[in-house]
């Protein structure tokens, strides 16, 4: 099942170390079967403020995706992103072909 790297970046101090956080993420990301599926563009804002822009990378798999965040080769970058903008990140599993809204009632509630 599909994981996902995502970053809500709220502010960015784009200068030299961001520019070299971007010059070499994507060496890190190959190890882990990685890639980016939106980076680089403003959201549509729908609903709500939502300042920022948002960063998502897909895995193969959640294993894959917490190995490449814990990779040293991500770990020696990292700095350079979180000391250099305001945002969290996470990692979350994707769900499963077929998936319905219903199953995550059934997951909460305990009912079938």
């Amino acid at each position: 099942m599909s994981a996902y790297a995502i970053a809500h970046l709220r502010s960015v101090d784009f200068g030299a170390d961001i520019i070299r956080y971007i010059e070499k993420i994507d060496d890190t990301l190959v190890p882990y079967g990685g890639r980016f599926l939106v980076h680089g563009v403003d959201p549509e804002v729908m609903e709500g403020p939502f300042p920022g822009n948002v960063i998502v990378i897909e895995f193969p798999d959640i294993e894959r995706a917490r190995r490449w965040y814990d990779s040293p080769g991500y770990q020696e970058i990292l700095p350079l992103r979180t000391e250099n903008s305001d945002g969290v990140a996470v990692l979350v599993e994707g769900t499963a072909d077929g998936y319905r809204a219903t199953e995550y009632l059934a997951k909460v509630t305990g009912r079938a």
